[in-house]
């Protein structure tokens, strides 16, 4: 029994003394959710259909570019909806030419003959790969512009398995509004070379191109913040994109204005100096998400570095170089949903948490006592180490704290509780019986045992299922009941066990049991 006692003994302190180690000091190693500290929740819609359209208008621009390269007349390839194109006005004889072509560099695609043209529809299973990484890329692009914005201890997911939404909470933030536009920010940055404008409407912009967009450019339009306002007609491929970006950060232009100055990777220096040394004293759309930023006349050849112009205060110009770093959007944002938490309501619901926490383990203990009498304080002993030990999980496992949460702890205090009740019960059962008081305390413990197993392995399950499928606080109950379950387990069978055990070791011949 002594052999026992110590190793058993020796095991609850280390348990106990690495949960005090792990959550000291408090302030730093738990932390608070937004319904506690403060801040912002953002629920995100990821239109997918963006990235399906790029993904047919690049489809589209390439298969233009290989019937002109095969000489194959066409009148038009145009798009029918999202994932759906149409070439029109081809000829019969030029048919296997054309099946050519789509077998070996459209096989993402579906194809059908039917009249003088050929119907491109993208394969299911592609359309649903393409829209499973828009999510994918936006959440780590969110994920980035957040880290550089240095917003402490953010929680950033993707709500479901398979879902388009995205869930942003952001503890202790000042400003929100600058936060929400950096991240609705799609940041899709183009240097196209501009073939008319400004012009104040599109008529007289296409006035020399007898009032038709041509087939290589399209129309843009100016930013009226950065630019004269007006519409420029630019080419339709860029010269380079934000993904020829290595770097990009605020600086200031030649009149000490807030600017963005950029370096380019080796292949976008390449091809940006060849457009350049092609197009001196041409003017080159800066273009940030559709809209021209500036339009500067290429003076020189420009390789590897070059500044983005525009009417930027400090704080613009930083934002704008921050989400040029942290890589263009591939479908535009939508805001579903949001909520703001000031700093002193977090602070009140601490104090109510706590208040409600601490007169739920005043009542517990009172009853305990009362009803098992010195066993009671058995009970308490556990209840007070497992709640040490969960929030020395909740420490380890960097969970964050949240009103639910407090309220998993309540919840699990009630459950830890009513497994010492279960087995004083049944040890009262067994004294009851006329067993010996050592007998019937190890009788109550093991017939006991699958009760509290049973139940509490059902609560896990349902709390994973929570923790899952759950976002924020939903998440935040569910990691405090689990790790409450596990504890209570530790403490209700193990610990309250080790303490019955020492005490009636002290006695000779226990005969009595104050239960």
């Amino acid at each position: 029994m002594k052999r026992s006692l110590g190793w058993r003994f020796i095991l609850t302190l280390v348990v106990i003394g690495l949960s005090i180690f792990l959550v000291i000091p408090p302030k730093e190693k738990i932390k608070l959710g937004l319904d506690l500290k403060g801040g912002v929740h953002l629920a995100l819609q990821v239109m997918t259909d963006d990235a399906i359209n790029i993904e047919t208008d690049q489809a589209i621009a390439r298969l233009q570019e290989q019937l002109k390269k095969k000489e194959i007349p066409f009148e038009a390839v145009t798009k029918i909806s999202p994932g759906t194109f149409r070439a029109q006005g081809l000829r019969i004889e030029d048919e296997g030419k054309i099946r050519d072509i789509l077998d070996e560099l459209f096989r993402d695609w579906n194809y059908a003959f039917s009249g003088q043209g050929v119907t491109l529809t993208l394969k299911p299973e592609v359309d649903r790969y393409i829209r499973d990484q828009a999510v994918n890329q936006a959440l780590e692009t969110i994920r980035n512009r957040i880290d550089q914005f240095g917003v402490a201890e953010p929680t950033i997911q993707r709500q479901g398995l398979a879902g388009e939404r995205i869930i942003v909470e952001l503890p202790g933030v000042e400003n929100p509004e600058r936060v929400k536009n950096i991240i609705r920010t799609t940041a899709l940055l183009e240097f196209k070379l501009v073939k008319a404008g400004p012009a104040p409407d599109e008529e007289t912009l296409l006035k020399e191109f007898d009032g038709k967009v041509p087939e290589d450019a399209e129309v843009v339009r100016g930013d009226p913040k950065r630019t004269q306002g007006g519409f420029y007609l630019v080419s339709k491929v860029a010269a380079i994109t934000g993904k020829d970006l290595r770097t990009a950060r605020r600086s200031v232009d030649e009149w000490n204005n807030p600017a963005v100055a950029f370096t380019l990777n080796p292949d976008g220096a390449r091809r940006f100096e060849k457009v350049t040394s092609e197009n001196i004293g041409k003017p080159l759309a800066i273009i940030l998400d559709g809209r021209v930023q500036s339009a500067p006349t290429i003076q020189d050849r420009i390789s590897d570095s070059g500044i983005i112009h525009g009417r930027f205060t400090i704080e613009e110009a930083e934002d704008l170089a921050l989400v040029l770093r942290a890589g263009a959007l591939p479908a535009s944002i939508k805001y579903l949903e949001e909520r703001t938490v000031g700093p002193a309501l977090g602070l009140d619901s601490i104090r109510k948490g706590l208040r409600a926490g601490i007169a739920a383990l005043i009542a517990i203990m009172g009853f305990m006592i009362f009803y098992y009498r010195l066993s009671g304080i058995n009970a308490v002993i556990a209840l007070i180490l497992n709640i040490i030990i969960i929030f020395g999980g909740l420490a380890y496992f960097r969970a964050t704290l949240t009103l639910p949460g407090i309220a998993g702890i309540i919840l699990t205090i009630g459950m830890a509780v009513d497994a010492n009740i279960l087995i004083f019960e049944r040890i009262r059962e067994e004294l009851a019986a006329g067993k010996g008081v050592v007998n019937s305390v190890a009788a109550g413990f093991s017939r006991a045992f699958g009760t509290i197993l049973d139940s509490n392995l059902t609560t896990v399950i349902a709390a994973i299922f929570l923790f899952q499928f759950g976002t924020g606080p939903v998440k935040g109950f569910a990691v405090t009941l689990i790790i409450g379950i596990l504890a209570s387990m530790f403490t209700a069978v193990f610990v309250s066990r080790l303490i019955f055990d020492f005490i009636l070791s002290r006695k000779r011949r226990p005969e009595t049991l104050s239960i």
